[in-house]
């Protein structure tokens, strides 16, 4: 396989210091563009959309730390142990995370956003507006665990 290298666009500034599990939607943040590659047209009509989609790195995550086995999520022995591809724990082999986030504000190359799960720090590898569309087609499903693990997670 080849090997991708990546550049972030944006770094997400403020929010929470360090990552801890529940009650993201009380966080606000900023995603700040990278001044010196884009000016404020690269978020022209951003802010006619309620939402994002972030593409981001999981930057603080020890290499030592990568899971690519089955585990318990939150290392809870009451759920089921699944694969790093059930779950989306950030101990992931390419230690990528996708959040979806209120948009609040386009400011220059600020957005400022509500519910961003990535700490302050957090490089920014893509920003994409949410279209509904591009939501599942038909209805969706996941198993009980995954339903009380998220329950407090926004």
């Amino acid at each position: 396989m080849q090997t991708i290298v990546l550049e972030p666009v944006a770094t997400v500034l403020g929010g929470r210091l360090e990552a801890s599990d529940d009650d993201w939607y009380a966080e606000q943040a900023l995603i700040r563009l990278d001044g010196t590659r884009f000016g404020p047209e690269t978020l022209a009509g951003l802010d006619a959309f309620s939402h994002l989609e972030i593409v981001y790195r999981f930057h603080l995550v020890e290499p030592a730390s990568i899971n690519t086995s089955a585990r318990h999520p939150r290392g809870n022995p009451d759920w089921p142990k699944v694969g790093i591809f059930a779950q989306r724990g950030k101990n992931r082999p390419n230690l990528l995370g996708v959040s979806r986030c209120r948009l609040i504000a386009v400011d220059g190359l600020d957005l400022h956003v509500r519910g961003l799960d990535a700490i302050d720090g957090t490089p920014v590898l893509d920003i994409k507006p949410y279209m509904a569309e591009f939501g599942p087609h038909g209805p969706t499903f996941q198993p009980d665990w995954a339903t009380d693990l998220m329950r407090t997670y926004y």
